[in-house]
């Protein structure tokens, strides 16, 4: 039987792919956009990513179309419990018992509040993350039950498995994708450059073997969740004399890179190393600081330069167009953080931006 959006989204959400969920739910504003349970998914989600501003916004939308939820009243207290606002969070945690008595978040998050709400934990919870437990529950995450029970059942058997085998063979418990459609074939691995050679055609000039540690490399990062690593491989290929079946099946396995959240980004590579070699960069996600100038806004588009390690107002390293399809909601006075992918345009550098965070402070 066929799932609606919701229902897809609260799936992903449960296994936290929450990039995810809100990629398919802003995909669906025109039929959904005055949904309370649309507009409380994106905020929720929004939330979790770290990108506050579109939590807000979700979360006030909802709340036009229904006052009294408690997780409509818990992500908004999250919201002010966040920022340092305590008494605005103490006032929708109180409402939320009166509602719904005896809440545990809400219990739990008040004597957080009268016994370590200080400013400073409240920060370093929010930046180590254990501030998600005063979020809207999202439910027990089964798949990552399974995730646990099932790899520890194959563990016992590949163990089995290697004694019986005395040690033949090498046992993978777990990868992260069936990659078995991108092995390079016999004939592929015997022709792994290109045959036409001409002067200034490729950016990387690479042996047989260069190309084949490359490939193995994107493939082995993919599997070890370092989809940035495994993008600059597959640039490297792309950019390369590797032969046209080679870079066929990089990009293939492109499109199995997954996008970040502020929590989840691995590798991300500094502006100096993009500005020395930005081709080797393109598609990565970076988390970039500093602070934004030259704003342009409408209701649909939003732009920006950002002047990259300027927070501090000492050290500016340079400066980066950045693009949000979804405006953010942003203090330009405040120092700011930005998850971007890298891309280009007429040659220049430029940012796609995906979420912010400025602090509470």
């Amino acid at each position: 039987m066929t799932r609606d959006i919701l229902d897809v989204a609260r799936s992903l959400m449960i296994r936290r792919q929450f990039g995810k969920a809100v990629r398919l739910l802003e995909g669906r504003s025109n039929i959904y956009s005055r949904n309370f349970d649309y507009n409380l998914l994106l905020a929720t989600a929004n939330l979790y990513l770290g990108d506050v501003g579109e939590a807000s916004r979700y979360f006030q939308q909802a709340r036009n179309i229904k006052l009294t939820d408690t997780n409509l009243l818990l992500g908004q207290a999250a919201l002010f419990l966040r920022r340092g606002d305590t008494d605005r969070a103490l006032t929708y945690y109180l409402e939320i018992l009166e509602n719904d008595p005896g809440n545990k978040i809400a219990t739990e998050a008040m004597d957080f509040i009268r016994y370590k709400g200080d400013f400073n934990t409240i920060c370093r919870w929010t930046d180590t993350g254990r501030i998600e437990q005063f979020y809207p529950p999202l439910g027990v995450n089964v798949y990552r039950i399974a995730g646990i029970f099932f790899p520890v059942v194959a563990c016992i058997l590949g163990i089995v498995l290697a004694f019986s085998v005395m040690g033949k063979h090498k046992v993978n418990f777990e990868n992260r994708a069936d990659l078995s459609s991108l092995v390079l074939s016999v004939s592929e691995r015997q022709n792994l450059q290109e045959k036409d050679m001409s002067p200034g055609s490729f950016a990387y000039i690479l042996s047989a073997g260069q190309i084949k540690d490359s490939y193995e490399k994107a493939q082995m990062y993919f599997q070890n969740y370092r989809d940035n690593m495994a993008q600059i491989e597959i640039n490297r290929l792309l950019n390369s004399n590797a032969s046209v079946f080679v870079k066929q099946k990089a990009n293939i396995l492109m499109g199995y890179l997954e996008e970040p959240g502020f929590d989840t980004i691995k590798d991300s590579p500094s502006y100096k190393q993009v500005q020395a070699e930005s081709r080797l960069y393109l598609d990565c996600w970076v988390v970039w600081s500093g602070r934004i100038s030259n704003v342009k806004q409408t209701e649909t588009q939003y732009s920006c330069d950002l002047l990259v390690g300027y927070e501090n107002m000492e050290t500016l390293e340079g400066i980066v167009p950045v693009h949000f399809a979804v405006p953010p909601v942003l203090e330009n006075e405040k120092p700011v953080k930005i998850l971007a992918k890298i891309k280009s345009a007429d040659g220049k550098l430029l940012l796609e931006g995906r979420a912010v965070y400025q602090s509470v402070q």
